[in-house]
């Protein structure tokens, strides 16, 4: 159970990630991902505010707008469910950063979508 809400969580985590920004010639890296979010890191581990920061939502916005393509959008899915873990990310404030960001993402954040399936 705590495996799949992990898992769940890193998903979502890429899928903010996969349809965000966008680099015409270099790829995506799974640093440039975990970069992007470090403001959230508070909110997402469920310490500090209720809501996430200004500088949160800025680096997922961000995010969102570099993984513009299926390749970048696997890799942030790929990077999150292997980091998030040892990170302490909840994945019920996971399901909450679009919303409360107003990410308009064009992939379901649905805990059983699967990196392949992004």
């Amino acid at each position: 159970m705590v495996k799949k809400s992990i898992a769940w969580a890193l998903s979502v985590l890429t899928l903010l990630v996969f349809a965000c920004i966008a680099r015409p010639t270099d790829a995506i890296s799974c640093g440039d991902a975990v970069g992007a979010l470090i403001p959230c890191g508070s909110f997402l581990m469920g310490g500090g505010a209720p809501r996430p920061s200004a500088q949160c939502c800025q680096g997922a916005q961000s995010l969102n707008k570099l993984a513009t393509s299926p390749v970048d959008r696997r890799t942030v899915c790929e990077c999150f469910v292997k980091s998030g873990p040892s990170f302490g990310v909840k994945p019920e404030r996971v399901k909450l950063l679009p919303s409360l960001c107003k990410l308009k993402l064009a992939l379901p954040v649905n805990p059983k979508t699967g990196c392949k399936n992004v």
